[in-house]
């Protein structure tokens, strides 16, 4: 870390639980983050704020997005602007990093997630964030990292609601993982969306944020109390709860 670096992550280094032992295991990291859609944008900003996947420090943010920007989704996904409409996801939020902080290593991958691929997407990195929308790519996902036993953090947002969770099950024996959240995939058609049902645009900022979050402080090693709890947001009541989560027997991660 240079004198330049020390300048720019100095409100890090003064923190005594992160220090700068702390912002260089945050500059080394490999964060793969899946979308940059409401949760994936602001969750890429406070990653590349902060300096995660540090280009001179070997690390990387590997982000996935096959879809293009729509007028719809500036309403929430803040890394992409008006002139962005059209361009593929990963491109424009690519470029939006470049400005905020060009010395973050930025890896687009445009094909979608699929059986095939995921492995081989995910096997070289730390973490994984998972900002996608439907069900069948969250179990992938997480069905990936168990295998991987890669630390997984998972959220969804929905109206005025949001909900959020690290899912390490190799930790320890009573670790859950999303399928003991979700036993698998709901027939189609049978669950809420955004598109569908809609959602409060600063709701995805603050879960987005909050997965940032997580990611920082597992990097950093202050992750005391995340495992084993989904933590659920209403906007409407300016309330959060923490909602145990128990191990299910035959969930896949056991």
């Amino acid at each position: 870390m240079d004198h330049k670096d020390k300048i720019r992550y100095a409100r890090h280094i003064i923190i005594p639980q992160i220090g700068a032992r702390g912002q260089e295991k945050l500059m080394k990291s490999k964060v793969f983050v899946l979308g940059a859609g409401g949760l994936g944008s602001p969750a890429l900003f406070y990653l590349a704020a902060s300096g995660v996947g540090c280009k001179a420090q070997g690390g990387y943010i590997k982000l996935c997005d096959n879809d293009t920007v729509e007028i719809t989704n500036l309403q929430r996904q803040i890394i992409h602007e008006t002139s962005d409409i059209g361009r593929n996801k990963a491109e424009s939020a690519k470029d939006s990093i470049a400005d905020l902080n060009s010395d973050i290593n930025v890896r687009v991958m445009k094909e979608r997630i699929n059986k095939e691929n995921i492995i081989e997407s995910i096997k070289d990195c730390d973490l994984v964030i998972d900002g996608s929308d439907n069900y069948e790519t969250r179990f992938l996902v997480n069905d990936a990292c168990i295998e991987l036993k890669i630390p997984l953090i998972s959220a969804a947002i929905l109206k005025f609601e949001g909900q959020i969770a690290a899912f390490r099950p190799y930790l320890s024996e009573d670790s859950p993982c999303y399928r003991c959240l979700y036993e698998d995939v709901p027939p189609e058609g049978t669950m809420p969306n955004c598109s569908t049902n809609g959602i409060v645009s600063p709701v995805a900022g603050i879960m987005g944020s909050m997965q940032a979050l997580y990611a920082i402080n597992i990097i950093t090693g202050n992750d005391e109390g995340l495992d084993g709890f989904l933590t659920v947001f209403d906007s409407r009541k300016n309330e959060f709860r923490k909602v145990k989560l128990v191990k299910e027997k035959g969930c896949g991660c056991n």
